[in-house]
């Protein structure tokens, strides 16, 4: 499966989740979603603010406030969502190590619904 597919199938699985109120599922996946947006994140270049240097509101128009993105390579989404499980998983061991059982629950429940999507 490709990072495209692997991206697709958890946006089509977002609005199910919802309508299901699976709050777990609903979380892992907007979760999982918005660290793949933040990774194709391009570092803003911030110039050296000058009054003399040309306009000070910058652009105008249609996309002009548009960032540029970085395309993730293969492999990339795959290996955040993992990330996200093994995130999950691991604070859930240690609530339950804490005693907090109800939400060690919900991590593990969120880690099992983006498990369903690898």
């Amino acid at each position: 499966m490709s990072d495209q597919d692997l991206r697709n199938r958890l946006q089509q699985a977002l609005l199910p989740a919802m309508r299901a109120r699976d709050a777990a599922a609903v979380s892992a996946i907007r979760s999982a979603l918005a660290a793949v947006a933040n990774a194709e994140a391009v570092p803003v270049q911030r110039p050296s603010a000058s009054l003399g240097d040309g306009p000070v509101a910058g652009a105008v128009g249609v996309g002009a406030a548009e960032a540029p993105r970085r395309e993730l390579v293969d492999g990339e989404v795959r290996a955040l969502v993992e990330a996200e499980v093994a995130e999950r998983r691991q604070a859930a061991d240690q609530l339950t190590s804490a005693g907090r059982a109800e939400a060690a629950d919900r991590l593990h429940a969120e880690a099992d619904a983006l498990l369903r999507h690898l």
